[in-house]
């Protein structure tokens, strides 16, 4: 059998489905993560926020012209296109809710049984999001992602592998929200150059309303992640 077809029987197999047993275990692990290893996890949210405005940005027909991401866990993505219009609002609104589309999408997926599937995708995005990152710290964390998921998804069990997909869910999912919070704690003066800040200027629309969106969107997606993930838990604590 070559290479690409132990890939691909690898890639195309099936997992397990995961009982409440692990799955609340994962869910725990998850908010630990985001509770304790911020730092990292942030720049986790970052990378999906860039990758959102790359993809928008491209969707919308604007030319990509590199992706930046910082040690202090900020990044840039610098497009090329008109200065306002459709394609410019949709590039800026993109950024904040991308991680939560990505553990939404984590969620779905692993739990129609291709735990495998879905992180080999995420590795083949991480290579082309590589392809446009415009700086050596940015090149090293993505590749460094990249990588790790490529090893751990080639070796691991199967069954661990489920557990990895839904522990990325629920990793991204608890932590979309928290950048919001503190763009939205930040102040006019600290957040001039934001997201939110220039959707302002070019569509006269305040600041805070596009927090808000943002705001109902992360958390909107948390709690539909965690009905797909753990059917049980909002009815238990209603």
């Amino acid at each position: 059998m070559s290479l690409v077809e132990m890939w691909w029987r690898r890639a195309s197999g099936t997992t397990p489905a995961l009982g409440s047993s692990a799955l609340y275990p994962i869910a725990l692990v998850g908010l630990a993560g985001v509770l304790l290893a911020w730092p990292l996890v942030r720049m986790a949210v970052t990378v999906c926020h860039e990758a959102g405005h790359a993809v928008a940005a491209t969707l919308t027909g604007r030319s990509l012209r590199g992706i930046r991401l910082h040690s202090d866990t900020s990044g840039v993505t610098t497009t090329r296109g008109r200065p306002a219009g459709a394609g410019m609002v949709i590039t800026l609104l993109a950024g904040y809710p991308a991680a939560s589309l990505v553990g939404l999408g984590a969620a779905a997926v692993a739990g129609a049984g291709h735990a495998v599937g879905v992180l080999w995708l995420l590795v083949g995005l991480l290579a082309l999001m590589l392809l446009q990152v415009r700086n050596l710290y940015g090149a090293l964390v993505v590749l460094v992602l990249g990588a790790v998921l490529a090893i751990a998804t080639w070796y691991a069990p199967t069954r661990v592998l489920g557990w990895l997909a839904y522990g990325l869910a629920w990793l991204l999912l608890v932590a979309a929200p928290r950048p919001v919070l503190e763009l939205a704690l930040s102040g006019r003066h600290a957040s001039a150059g934001s997201d939110a800040a220039q959707l302002a200027r070019l569509t006269h629309v305040p600041r805070t309303v596009w927090i808000v969106l943002w705001l109902a969107g992360t958390v909107g997606a948390l709690v539909l992640g965690t009905v797909w993930m753990l059917p049980g838990f909002l009815p238990a604590i209603g």
